[in-house]
């Protein structure tokens, strides 16, 4: 595709996603068929399923001009990684390991370990980083996404909002019904 075609430079540009790891998203939820989006079934989605929306957004899959060479994902702030979801046992049985190439030195920790000393945000940046392609993009894509422990953080005037309500944070999948009466709110 031709960058002088059409509007690319708009293509391009990066825009900023909110996302919650507390909240509900009606989208990756394991229940089928999909409940609605408002019903009390719902609950926060597990690490793993936020992580790898997240690293779509970064690597800018949700675009059509994607292009695996090229660096054209979105920033992504996350707040409430304090309080992550994890199915299962994994909160005390997964192990992070790291070994700086000498002889005995490979050291590990456990999740619940890592989450008490560099807190959810780090267990957050560790999974979306193994789900993103190991090339010389990866440290770029990485820094873009932004982690806090709790609701509050810096970027909310970066976050795009139309009418007051921030569309950005839209996930696919959310009912008709939602849609409509915002656009009428608009």
């Amino acid at each position: 595709m031709s960058q002088t075609n059409g509007l690319t430079k708009l293509a391009y540009s990066r825009t900023w996603h909110h996302v919650s790891a507390l909240a509900p998203h009606h989208a990756l939820s394991t229940i089928r068929p999909h409940p609605a989006s408002n019903s009390p079934l719902l609950e926060p989605p597990s690490l793993g399923r936020l992580a790898s929306r997240i690293a779509i957004l970064l690597m800018g899959k949700h675009k059509p001009i994607f292009d695996p060479s090229t660096d054209c994902g979105d920033y992504v702030v996350v707040t409430d990684c304090a309080r992550l979801r994890v199915t299962g046992k994994k909160l005390y049985q997964k192990q992070y390991y790291r070994h700086n190439t000498r002889p005995g030195s490979l050291k590990q920790i456990s999740m619940e370990t890592l989450m008490g000393k560099l807190g959810g945000a780090e267990v957050l940046r560790k999974a979306v980083s193994g789900m993103l392609p190991k090339n010389r993009l990866r440290d770029d894509r990485l820094a873009r996404l932004k982690a806090f422990e709790g609701e509050a953080h810096p970027y909310k005037q970066n976050v795009v909002k139309f009418g007051g309500v921030s569309h950005v944070a839209k996930w696919p999948g959310a009912s008709i019904g939602d849609t409509e009466a915002k656009d009428a709110v608009l």
